[in-house]
Parts: C-alpha cells; sequence; structure tokens
C-alpha cells in the first residue's frame, strides 16, 4: 500500500480528500494534517510515508516552507501539491523544491485518481532498479504524464470538466453560466466554454429565460432533468 499523509488547512477539505485517496486501490491515508507543525511532527511519528498531500496555503506558514523543512530534515517522502494557488512563481518554486505534480483547487475525484494512479505507474517503473537506457528514462519521466480524458477537444481539462458536469447533475432545475461558475470556482466564461461542449454533445440542454427586457438569459439542465 502506499501511504499518504493529506495536509490541508481546511478540516472538511481534508476529510474529502482523505476520503478520495482511499478510493484509489493501492493507497491509503496515514494521516491528516492541518498546519505546517502538525505536517512536520507527523512526518517523524509515520515511519512508512510514502506520498504527502501538500496544500500551500496553511495557517501557520506555507505548504512549500513545509517541503524546504521536509527536505532539510532529510525526508525525501514524494510530494503533490493540492492547492488553489495558481500563480506561476509557485507553481516555479514547487516544481524547484520537488514536488512531482501540481493539482489546482477546486477538483473532482477523477482528477486527485488520475494524478495518484500516475504515480503508482511512477513506483512501479522505478522498483525495477537496474540501469535505465533512454527509452527506460523517458518512460520514468513521462510516468507521471495525465492522458486527456477520451472525447474531451485539445485544451479541454478533465477536471474542470468534471466540476461543471458534476454541478449540472446536482442541480435541481437549470443554472445559468453565472451560477455554475459560482458554485464550482470557474470563470464564467470557462463555465460558457464547457456548458457548450455538453450541450454539443447532448449531455446538457439549453434553455432561454426571457426577461422583461434584452437578450434571454442561457440556461443549461442536465438532459436526463428535462
Amino acid at each position: 500500500m502506499i501511504e499518504v499523509l493529506v495536509v490541508d488547512d481546511d478540516t472538511r477539505v481534508a476529510q474529502v480528500h482523505v476520503a478520495y485517496v482511499e478510493k484509489v486501490p493501492g493507497f491509503r491515508a496515514a494521516g491528516e494534517a492541518h498546519s505546517a507543525a502538525e505536517a512536520l511532527r507527523l512526518m517523524e511519528t509515520l515511519p512508512h510515508l510514502d506520498l504527502v498531500l501538500m496544500d500551500h496555503y496553511l495557517p501557520d506558514d506555507t505548504g512549500l516552507a513545509v517541503v524546504q523543512e521536509m527536505r532539510r530534515r532529510g525526508h525525501q517522502t514524494d510530494v503533490i501539491m493540492v492547492t488553489a494557488a495558481r500563480d506561476v512563481s509557485t507553481v516555479q518554486a514547487a516544481m524547484r523544491h520537488g514536488a512531482l505534480q501540481y493539482l489546482v483547487k477546486p477538483f473532482a475525484f477523477r482528477g486527485l485518481r488520475a494524478k495518484l494512479e500516475a504515480y503508482a505507474a511512477l513506483r512501479r517503473t522505478l522498483d525495477g532498479g537496474g540501469e535505465a537506457e533512454q527509452a527506460d528514462v523517458d518512460r520514468i519521466f513521462g510516468a507521471l504524464s495525465v492522458p486527456p480524458e477520451p472525447g474531451l477537444p485539445k485544451g479541454h481539462s478533465p477536471t474542470t470538466a468534471g466540476l461543471v458536469r458534476q454541478c449540472l447533475m446536482k442541480a435541481e432545475g437549470p443554472l445559468s453560466a453565472q451560477e455554475i461558475a459560482e458554485r464550482t470556482g470557474v470563470s464564467r466564461q470557462t463555465a460558457q466554454r464547457y456548458l457548450k461542449l455538453l450541450e454539443r454533445t447532448g449531455r446538457a440542454l439549453l434553455t432561454l429565460k426571457y426577461g422583461d427586457a434584452g437578450r434571454p438569459e442561457h440556461r443549461y439542465v442536465w438532459a436526463t432533468r428535462a
């Protein structure tokens, strides 16, 4: 089993991530921390820790600072950043500090599962040991690449597609792009793009809401609810 430590300042979010980890075959949530200090303490007490899902925004320090301190203390545990931090400087710093992957919140289970499965594939590749030819090196560096979801056009994110789809499926009635954006945390333009994709593929239906004046509002409903 691959032992995972989940680090997130939000207790409810951490519990969701723990549940996600437990749903992926071969993985087990070994612990849960809500601050930098607690994360470092658990790393000292969990002897067989393999992977840390690291939030960046912690109450007493940043996730990257925790990674730096881990390395200073000699902990070589692998790290996947799981955070709402989207600025390029943070992403670049995560790469420089040795984070294997970077998953931007919010995301659906499918997004984390893909990262964990790719990590498991990397572990299997490395467990072979021995010397590596160029083809082996390419396979090792490519093990963490997550292929796009089948059926999605180029430039579309499986994680975002899953968020919009789940939001629409759970809705009790038609929603506008703005309402989808507010519930998922994506921009209105992004929500509109994925809603149009769902409409084109027949999974969502477009309805029009007419007001007193002006253009009608476009609202979408999951096809099975129509």
